[in-house]
């Protein structure tokens, strides 16, 4: 048989077809072996689960190798759909009935601060988290253009897909241990109509730093954890499977077994062994484990199950949890309130959606602090936009990404401020306007991470971590 190149770059980053390394709870998947299993770790071919000797190097060299404060984790909760700043975080009490909505103001433990009455307990939490009122952006007012900017820091275009925050920071510091480091609940986002990205993957950076994604609602009575463990037999293909493919390079390169290529598969192999024979893994993702009262201050839905399993893990040593507070926008009611069915109206919103998601967030903020996590976790509540100021026909609001509210706990963020102001409708910033820009820089800020960082970009060009001359929201801090 006539022997071939070896491009070494595509066989590092051979992978699966599927996009994400996936935790399964329920039905069967295919592994890249064409076997099908219940409850099987999908690792795609033993994906490289930490930074090889060659890109540590370059790191290094780049000024970007792990450092600052290292110690600190993210919880990024994102408001698929997104709330309205009016009913929420940034009420307009003077303003005519057809902007200001149907709710009252309530005090909070910040006097500066009043907020929502549909979120009574955020009201209780005020001086632990800050508010940024000025948020916007001038794309257009599709869901999946502000999930892109908002957890990317950036539009994707031109054929060019900016790697989420979470896996960037896999890709600079790595994992701290067996687990992954960057993991997804309860699912990445799905469908929300606009056919495009949402920003939850690697992006360029290949899909060795695609997050690890528990395709599973934890809420459920018969949730149980995966086995992490594969079937015998599935070990055996993948080993023979690699056996072969070291044959077929070795006849083609006689120096391979001292390349590092060849360091960095059995690396690779060492490291998808770990986190599939972990008993910590296990644990982390054990909710069983938790006293039964936690697991109901949290709330027995999936989003307060996943702010639960969120803690757990930051406590195991993951460095980036994204939550998803909705998957899609079709299948379930969530923030986007147009008021016409499948969608759900402003008083939809108060009996549904804001009591789940108060419970869930205050729980997980009052327990991070409590276990003295608050400060070395960093959490943001974002969005994709805001809502229109004034109440639509059927009783709803549509897409505003002009003007809305996002905010901030933790990872060295002062708490009880109020960064931004909007004008008299909460339509548009008239004080601190902030770009999604600046929310990813502010991100990294807080994990100590160099802004001038630079990511080997599209044919391996440097593509810079953030925009030239963006800041992080410095007030927050």
């Amino acid at each position: 048989m006539a022997s071939r190149a070896i491009d070494w770059r595509e066989l590092q980053n051979h992978r699966h077809p599927g996009t994400m390394f996936k935790l399964t709870g329920r039905g069967s998947i295919t592994t890249c072996d064409g076997i099908s299993r219940r409850d099987f770790l999908e690792v795609g071919a033993l994906g490289t689960l930490g930074l090889s000797l060659a890109k540590m190097a370059a790191l290094q060299a780049a000024g970007a190798a792990p450092s600052g404060n290292d110690e600190r984790s993210v919880i990024m909760i994102f408001n698929l759909g997104a709330p309205s700043q009016l009913d929420t975080f940034d009420m307009k009490p003077d303003a005519p009935s057809e902007i200001r909505g149907p709710f009252q103001p309530i005090r909070t433990k910040n006097p500066d601060l009043q907020i929502s009455e549909i979120l009574p307990m955020h009201a209780r939490l005020a001086d632990k988290f800050s508010l940024v009122r000025s948020c916007y952006h001038t794309a257009p007012a599709v869901h999946d253009t502000g999930h892109q900017m908002m957890q990317t820091g950036r539009l994707f275009s031109g054929g060019v897909n900016t790697p989420h925050a979470g896996c960037a920071l896999e890709f600079l510091r790595g994992r701290r241990n067996e687990l992954p480091a960057h993991v997804i609940l309860p699912e990445p986002m799905g469908p929300t109509g606009g056919n495009m990205p949402h920003g939850q993957d690697a992006g360029f950076l290949g899909k060795a730093y695609d997050p690890f994604a528990l395709m599973a609602d934890p809420s459920r009575k018969d949730f149980k954890v995966p086995d992490l463990l594969p079937p015998t037999e599935i070990g055996e293909v993948r080993l023979a499977r690699r056996r072969e493919l070291r044959s077929i390079v070795d006849s083609t390169v006689k120096n391979f077994e001292a390349s590092p290529s060849a360091a960095l598969m059995d690396a690779n192999f060492a490291s998808a062994y770990r986190l599939m024979t972990s008993s910590k893994a296990r644990e982390a993702f054990d909710l069983n484990q938790e006293p039964e009262k936690v697991r109901e201050r949290y709330g027995m839905t999936r989003f307060g199950q996943c702010c639960l399993l969120a803690r757990r893990l930051i406590e195991a040593g993951v460095r980036f949890v994204t939550i998803n507070t909705f998957i899609t926008v079709f299948d379930e009611i969530t923030w986007d309130i147009h008021g016409s069915k499948p969608f759900t109206s402003i008083a939809g919103m108060k009996d549904i959606v804001a009591p789940m998601y108060d419970r869930g967030y205050s729980a997980l903020l009052e327990d991070l602090f409590d276990r003295g996590l608050l400060d070395k976790t960093l959490v943001c509540n974002l969005s994709e936009f805001g809502r229109t100021p004034k109440i639509n026909p059927a009783g709803g609001r549509d897409h505003w990404p002009n003007c809305w509210t996002t905010y901030f706990a933790g990872g060295g963020v002062k708490g009880g401020r109020i960064i931004g102001k909007s004008d008299e409708i909460g339509a548009y910033p008239v004080e601190r306007p902030v770009k999604p820009s600046e929310v990813a820089a502010t991100i990294y800020h807080s994990l100590g991470i160099d802004l001038e960082t630079k990511l080997p970009g599209p044919q391996s060009r440097p593509y810079p971590l953030v925009d030239y001359g963006t800041q992080p929201i410095t007030e927050l801090f």
